[in-house]
């Protein structure tokens, strides 16, 4: 073993050494498929030569300058086309390094807002079960994903949570879509009156479900009223779009799809698509407005703050998802991926759910199909998949499950997907299940 504090200290990993579009390679020569492109990161896949260009220029001009101190020209740049996508004139972008500092930012943005305004007993966050927000004690508090907060929960703040909508386990049989959309979201209603609505700050919520749930997509209608009942109680609502956005549902915000806008959203992973740590914490005109009045300013800052290469390789990611046309692909490629899923494997004994949106894509596995029961040994089997797909040479993200839900495998590839990439995965795909659930 060597000095690094791994992830897991009892794992032995391959070593990678190169990578180039969809495949990694290892010090042995072994290629794997990259169909997660990591954890939902390497959206253009790997070594993209107009990142590393654009990437190369900036750090051979100015590699960093403290935000303290100075702005600068990929920053600025990075956040004007952030600003033009978002959907209101005015937003404004505040720069981090990974999805954990961006939700962080988001909630201390929420509760500094409301304190200037007057109110400084809103400070709960309210979010839902089986949801996933990062890793900071905060943004871990935010969090409703039981296996991650466990190891802190005697530190972590108890707030308040709602369900998921997840149609596939909560809509009851007597019930449309648009019934049970309403009936999930008027869990918010119900949850703020319980609570209090001058004592919450911020509803926080996946867009898409993510890690925990896996590619969950909410029910026609659900956002539209948990868009009204923020604005009835005066609860900021921030979109986590940590996975799933950056154009990986087929537009660049995931919200655009569900017609909404939320009042804070936060971007990371695919953002800096590998190539640099980078995430976004972006801000309607309303919050930014108000911090820059004089004496309201917002009392936040990391060291690597609006990075000048960090934001180089952001910018360089943006324009290639443009230049590519890669918003159509995602979409194309997305309903291709989806179909052959189900082809392949509806009619397996264990796969419960094939869902997702664009090229964030999930399966989840029950003991049987009719009573959706879930596998006793979640974390175990999410495990046992990992490590049997890198046997195989594929790289998907397991998913342990939460208590009452299945395990699950998640896709989300680089938008570079072609046909023949999909054809290796459901080939490697079919072995694996094989052996994994001894089919």
């Amino acid at each position: 073993m060597g000095a690094v504090f791994l992830r897991d200290l009892r794992h032995e990993y391959p070593v990678a050494v190169r990578a180039t579009g969809m495949h990694i390679y290892d010090s042995a020569g072994k290629a794997y498929l990259d169909m997660s492109g990591g954890a939902t990161v390497s959206c253009l896949g790997h070594q993209h030569p107009d990142v590393i260009e654009a990437l190369q220029d900036q750090i051979g001009t100015m590699a960093f300058a403290h935000s303290a101190f100075f702005t600068n020209l990929p920053q600025e740049k990075l956040a004007d086309a952030l600003s033009v996508r978002f959907g209101e004139e005015g937003a404004k972008t505040y720069f981090t390094s990974g999805g954990s500092e961006a939700n962080e930012t988001a909630l201390k943005m929420a509760w500094q807002y409301w304190r200037i305004l007057g109110q400084p007993r809103k400070t709960k966050i309210i979010s839902r079960e089986h949801s996933y927000h990062g890793n900071t004690l905060a943004t871990l508090s935010a969090s409703g994903n039981p296996a991650r907060r466990a190891p802190m929960s005697q530190v972590l703040e108890d707030w308040p949570r709602i369900d998921p909508c997840y149609a596939y386990r909560y809509q009851r049989d007597d019930e449309s879509e648009a019934e049970y959309a309403i009936r999930a979201a008027n869990a918010l209603e119900a949850t703020l009156l319980r609570e209090g609505p001058e004592t919450v700050a911020a509803l926080i919520v996946e867009t898409v479900g993510g890690a925990s749930l896996g590619a969950v997509t909410a029910s026609a209608g659900y956002f539209h009223r948990i868009r009204e009942i923020c604005d009835q109680y005066e609860i900021l609502l921030i979109a986590d779009e940590i996975m799933c956005g950056t154009g990986r549902t087929g537009t660049f915000f995931a919200y655009e799809q569900e017609g909404f806008l939320p009042d804070i959203v936060t971007l990371a992973k695919g953002l800096g698509g590998g190539y640099q740590p980078l995430a976004a914490t972006i801000a309607r005109h309303k919050i930014a407005q108000l911090f820059a009045a004089e004496g309201n300013a917002f009392d936040h800052g990391h060291t690597y703050v609006g990075h000048a290469s960090t934001c180089a390789a952001g910018a360089g990611v943006v324009d290639a998802i443009e230049k590519y046309q890669l918003l159509g692909a995602v979409i194309h490629q997305g309903h291709l991926l989806h179909d052959r899923l189900v082809e392949h494997f509806r009619d397996h004994p264990n796969v419960g759910d094939i869902r997702g949106r664009g090229l964030l894509r999930a399966i989840e596995f029950v003991v049987d199909k009719h009573h959706k029961t879930p596998l006793p040994n979640g974390p175990a089997l999410a495990r046992q998949l990992r490590d049997t797909a890198m046997r195989y040479g594929l790289i998907c993200y397991p998913g342990g499950g939460s208590p009452g839900h299945g395990c699950h495998i998640l896709f989300a590839p680089p938008f570079i997907l072609t046909d023949t990439h999909i054809d290796e995965m459901i080939t490697k795909l079919d072995s694996i299940l094989d052996e994994v659930f001894d089919v």
